[in-house]
């Protein structure tokens, strides 16, 4: 397996990852506002939670050199803390509050069909016919994993609040791609969940939470759990562990793949209700989770590699492989991407700032 096929592969294992940990929220966050926490109140939780423990591990593996690779991206950072982290969370909540769950959950994700709209309409970048027509197919399969012809009902509040989650849903793809190669995923994270737990203070008013939920035992998938064992869960895994693969696995496929593959953690949420809460899945919810699936598959199929021409003096094969798998999954200039932990660092072309 040469390198792009390497890169590429790990990117596809991260994004599935990823979705998994995020769709593993669900049966927890669920128990925690129906035991007395407000959403907004739940998500500032999880946030703060990631905060605290990435900003010390970020610090602790990177030290000062964390600070001085945000300098030049601290709009970018800071945008993607108040749209893809905090942004998102907030607006499905309040969608979800108003509309059925299901139309949420769809209104959130056509996130990657704003993703491809920005790439062609505004970047003026090609579109995969592959990427774009994984995205079709798994929404029409989330359709039917979420029912959305059930109660289906429209709040002008709710569908507002859905169609924002969607665009802070296509930011977080479309920022992630934009600093691929220039900011650590360690770092991005720990400093957008720091972005996203400041803004969500004044909303959440953790000071009116009510604290006796951490301590009590919460009725959760027919067993109880402490509180803050919940929160703990929906904090690291759902939050520090999702985000931080969800960048990583981005930053090695492109952002209109990635946002198809993201399609997979609400059939992962599904499953993991089915499983913790036991929820029952209808024939028509498994088949569109096949669907969901197989227009992921068809999607990471965009970024597969093609044969080219030799390359260039001083890079090897492996380099303009990769160059050209992302070119083929739609990223317009190309630049060098960094595996952050590995052996090619690279420096970010000047355009893409």
């Amino acid at each position: 397996m040469d390198g792009a096929a390497r890169t590429r592969a790990w990117g596809l294992g991260l994004a599935l990852f990823s979705s998994v940990c995020f769709g593993a929220s669900g049966p927890f966050g669920k128990a925690l506002i129906e035991a007395g926490l407000g959403p907004l109140q739940a998500v500032w939780l999880r946030i703060a939670v990631a905060a605290a423990v990435l900003v010390p591990l970020a610090l602790a593996l990177r030290g000062a050199s964390a600070a001085r690779a945000l300098r030049p991206h601290l709009r970018s950072v800071a945008v993607y803390g108040l749209a893809g982290v905090a942004g998102c969370q907030a607006f499905y909540f309040v969608a979800a509050s108003r509309l059925p769950v299901g139309v949420a959950i769809l209104l959130e994700f056509a996130g990657p069909v704003i993703v491809l709209g920005w790439l062609r309409l505004v970047r003026r970048a090609p579109v995969h016919r592959g990427a774009a027509a994984g995205v079709a197919i798994a929404m029409t399969g989330l359709a039917l994993v979420v029912q959305v012809w059930s109660g289906l009902s429209l709040d002008p509040v709710g569908l507002a609040a859905g169609l924002g989650a969607a665009a802070c849903q296509a930011s977080y793809f479309l920022i992630v791609d934009r600093l691929t190669g220039q900011v650590d995923p360690l770092v991005i994270t720990s400093a957008g969940s720091v972005v996203a737990a400041a803004v969500l203070t004044v909303f959440a008013a953790p000071w009116a939470l009510p604290w006796d939920v951490l301590p009590a035992h919460v009725p959760v998938a027919g067993h109880t759990a402490p509180g803050w064992a919940l929160v703990a869960w929906i904090g690291i895994v759902s939050t520090v562990i999702a985000y931080l693969t969800g960048v990583a696995g981005l930053q090695r496929l492109s952002a209109q793949v990635g946002g198809a593959i993201c399609y997979t953690e609400a059939v992962a949420a599904a499953l993991i209700a089915w499983a913790a809460l036991g929820e029952r899945l209808t024939p028509v919810q498994m088949t569109g989770g096949a669907i969901v699936l197989a227009g992921a598959y068809i999607a990471q199929r965009a970024a597969a590699t093609r044969p080219g021409t030799a390359p260039p003096a001083g890079r090897t094969t492996a380099d303009a492989t990769e160059d050209k798998a992302g070119a083929t999954a739609g990223d317009a200039p190309v630049r060098p991407r960094r595996r952050w932990g590995g052996d090619r660092p690279a420096a970010p072309a000047a355009d893409q700032v």
